[in-house]
């Protein structure tokens, strides 16, 4: 068993997981840690977990140290020139004609590598672009292009449920979510209803869709024929969480019906 935590970085809206190794550390705790990028500084947002290394999917990286004061202000030293980068890229994005927005810029703290997301609605070939950045700030270049959920994510916002989006609040991934769903909890196909401000399916739709699934087990389908104490009838509706349908007879009386009543057939 070794000890875990989930580290936030700048650059990632995904919780990474490191081992704690040795390192007598805590939450909300700034680290510096090894990536892909290189050295970065994060912020650790979980309590320490231990984990079965079995049942790791990667192996993972330890935490090399705790962040001293010389670390934080290099971080903070190199936000100021990514934001720099930020409007030099977006110079040359306008003197290119490149028809996409370059949203935000991050230095690692070791400086070996600049990173840009932008958004797009198609492809760009931004090969000259990052030919240009790199001759200016001699340093590794990646122009990472991000999706609409991102960016509603990076913007922020207010859902319809009168809340700060769940992406920006808490959300560390996006997780599928399909039109099935909304059928399975029997909401309107109304875009305007399902979707959210970035123009997909809502991201709540994923939050109750085992429980709609767990309670439509025990329901009959609609249009299915049922036989209850006041006859036969044909199922035309269902209430999923409260546990009812509806029947409607052959002579046209609806009732409403507890699951408890009658046998489907």
């Amino acid at each position: 068993m070794k000890g875990i935590v989930g580290i936030k970085f700048d650059i990632d809206s995904q919780l990474k997981y490191f081992y704690v190794g040795e390192l007598k550390v805590r939450k909300n705790l700034n680290v510096i840690a090894k990536t892909e990028r290189g050295l970065e500084l994060g912020k650790i947002v979980t309590d320490i977990h231990q984990i079965d290394n079995s049942k790791l999917h990667n192996e993972l990286m330890n935490i090399l140290r705790i962040a001293t004061k010389r670390d934080y202000n290099n971080y903070k030293k190199n936000k100021e020139l990514a934001h720099e980068a930020l409007i030099k890229c977006r110079e040359l994005v306008t003197k290119m004609s490149l028809e996409m927005n370059v949203m935000e810029s991050f230095f690692t703290l070791d400086k070996d590598h600049l990173i840009f997301h932008f958004y797009a609605d198609n492809r760009i070939d931004f090969r000259n672009l990052a030919k240009e950045l790199a001759y200016i700030y001699k340093t590794r270049i990646e122009l990472r292009q991000i999706g609409v959920r991102d960016k509603a994510q990076k913007i922020g916002g207010i859902g319809g449920c009168g809340q700060e989006l769940c992406c920006s609040r808490f959300l560390n991934n996006f997780d599928s979510v399909t039109i099935s769903m909304a059928k399975d909890q029997n909401l309107s196909l109304n875009p305007t209803k399902i979707n959210g401000v970035c123009g997909r399916l809502l991201c709540c739709l994923k939050y109750e869709e085992d429980c709609y699934k767990s309670c439509k087990k025990v329901l009959p389908k609609i249009g299915q024929t049922i036989e209850t104490k006041n006859g036969i009838g044909k199922v035309i509706s269902l209430d999923i969480l409260k546990q009812k349908y509806k029947i409607q007879f052959e002579n046209g009386n609806i009732l409403e019906e507890e699951i408890s009543i009658g046998n489907n057939k």
